[in-house]
């Protein structure tokens, strides 16, 4: 899975030290960075990149234009404690778009946006 974002640094704060996630990969090249995190336990890597990289200067604007606007959804992760982790969340001063509520589909669920304003959504888990 990528998820486009303006500053690996920022978005470290948030899927590291927010989301609890490890990182796999931290890699430069050619002036851009990308970093590879995933949950502790599973196999799913998750790539934050940024925009431009590796792709056309027409190509990069156009994502990062999707991307600033908050158009874009970024993943729907699971917690085992959604409260205990939309508090943390929001101790960390992560803008909040959706306390948790429960859905008319059948989950309690949360929404949030990381730094770069891609939506994440966490879901209880059951």
């Amino acid at each position: 899975m990528f998820i486009p974002v303006d500053d690996p640094d920022a978005a470290l704060g948030f899927y590291r030290d927010a989301l609890g996630l490890e990182v796999r990969a931290d890699v430069a090249s050619e002036g851009f960075r990308w970093v590879t995190v995933g949950a502790p336990g599973q196999d799913v890597d998750i790539v934050l990149s940024q925009p431009h990289g590796g792709r056309s200067p027409a190509d990069g604007d156009a994502l990062q234009a999707l991307v600033s606007k908050g158009a874009l959804q970024a993943a729907i992760f699971r917690a085992d404690d959604l409260a205990a982790t939309f508090e943390r969340l929001s101790a960390a001063g992560v803008e909040v778009l959706q306390e948790p509520t429960d859905q008319p589909w059948g989950v309690r669920d949360c929404a949030v946006r990381d730094p770069s304003g891609n939506m994440v959504r966490i879901q209880q888990a059951r």
